[in-house]
């Protein structure tokens, strides 16, 4: 098996990349955070104008027509430049609601959308929910709609990512309109925890090329940080840990592209390892970084936000493991084989 992006993913990335360098380059990022804005609205019809809330759309229903590997491309590229836009979100929503008004409004980039995982709480914190135009929350009963474009929406709540405004989204709600049943919902978990474990993956594999750029100039008692061994060791274990992230991350993706029947189990394999892999990479970064990297003026403090609020969006690491025990489970009550 391949394990390598192909020719077309690599072209992808790159093409992202660049997009992202421009719209999306730190100073861009903090000029947004002192902009009072919600999102970053160029940047925004940007990705639109680029197709990219479409990437797995088939294209007879004006998607790209590509799949859900190439989603976690972008998302990874996302989360690599904090870039301060609904796309995975949004992106979740269009998948959620396929086949009807809302999906044809939110894929042009004519309206914002935001999704919520219940685990059986009145009401969940999701990012953009202050400013979306439709709202899908999906709990294990079944995934429900709601339209926010005429009622009152939720109130941006003060949160440590500043690149994401956030608002308690109720799980029920007048007007609610079901879309799916428990499958549904399922499916749209799996995708979900993927989709923030790939952002996880771009932010942990940027602060890892930070700190490895630091510590190679960073100069104590005459040599650079980056000689001593502990330094050496905190980064060594860093990759080792981005790695675990990348292989988790595409293999869940491709597991939901090509429809495999444990895609479940990649995803919240996915999540699981992301979550944890991203709070030692983010801690050893501060590690490396020493007293720069918990200052307003340095990049890091950004990455070090968003892992947080990943690290609990659709569901955290307790939650899926809890999952994953349950799904094995199952497995072997019906005598197949978890290996």
């Amino acid at each position: 098996m391949d394990f390598e992006l192909s020719d077309d993913q690599v072209a992808l990335r790159d093409a992202a990349r660049g997009l992202l360098d421009d719209l999306a380059a730190p100073a861009r990022v903090r000029a947004h955070l002192v902009s009072g804005e919600p999102y970053d609205r160029h940047l925004w019809a940007a990705m639109a104008d680029q197709g990219w809330l479409g990437i797995d759309v088939p294209d007879d229903a004006g998607g790209l027509g590509l799949g859900f590997v190439e989603a976690a491309v972008l998302m990874e590229e996302v989360g690599r430049h904090v870039a301060p836009g609904p796309f995975h979100q949004t992106l979740l929503a269009v998948g959620a609601t396929r086949g009807t008004a809302w999906a044809d409004a939110l894929l042009g980039g004519g309206g914002v959308g935001c999704v919520a995982w219940s685990e059986g709480a009145a009401r969940t914190l999701v990012p953009y929910a202050p400013v979306a135009d439709v709202a899908v929350v999906a709990s294990a009963d079944g995934i429900v709609v709601h339209d926010l474009r005429n009622g009152e929406r939720p109130v941006a709540e003060p949160a440590m990512d500043q690149t994401r405004c956030v608002g308690w989204l109720p799980r029920d709600r007048p007007g609610a309109q079901e879309v799916g049943g428990p499958a549904d919902a399922a499916a749209l978990l799996d995708r979900g925890a993927v989709a923030t474990a790939a952002e996880s993956l771009g932010a942990a594999g940027r602060v890892l090329e930070m700190s490895v750029e630091h510590a190679k100039e960073r100069v104590q008692f005459g040599k650079p940080i980056g000689s001593f061994q502990a330094v050496k060791h905190r980064c060594a274990d860093m990759l080792v840990d981005l790695e675990g992230m990348r292989s988790t991350v595409y293999h869940g993706a491709w597991s939901i592209a090509a429809g495999d029947p444990d895609a479940s189990v990649a995803a919240s394999t996915a999540k699981v390892w992301c979550a944890d892999a991203a709070r030692r990479i983010m801690a050893s970064g501060l590690q490396v970084h020493g007293g720069v990297g918990f200052t307003w003026e340095h990049d890091l403090h950004l990455f070090l936000k968003r892992a947080q609020l990943d690290q609990v969006s659709f569901g955290a690491a307790p939650f899926h493991r809890e999952r994953l025990a349950g799904l094995l489970r199952g497995k072997l009550e019906r005598g197949e084989t978890i290996v």
